[in-house]
């Protein structure tokens, strides 16, 4: 996989909830680290989406913001 993201994070497919028009998909990049993305159904399928599968968590924007704990 070649892509101009510099973020993308390898991770497992822990759940996929189906909707009416879009899937929400869990990704677990590290053991109770999660990222959920809504994508289409049809992107689901295209991309042959199971859970327990590997996949990539790519994340793509022109802002990121830093936070820290007081």
């Amino acid at each position: 996989m070649k892509i101009s993201a510099r973020n993308a994070l390898k991770a497992k497919i822990k759940k996929i909830i189906h909707g009416s028009v879009n899937s929400e998909v869990v990704l677990e990049i590290s053991p109770g680290v999660e990222i959920t993305s809504i994508i289409t159904k049809e992107a689901v399928q295209s991309l042959n989406l199971t859970e327990g599968a590997d996949a990539y968590a790519v994340v793509k924007s022109t802002d990121v913001m830093v936070a820290v704990d007081e």
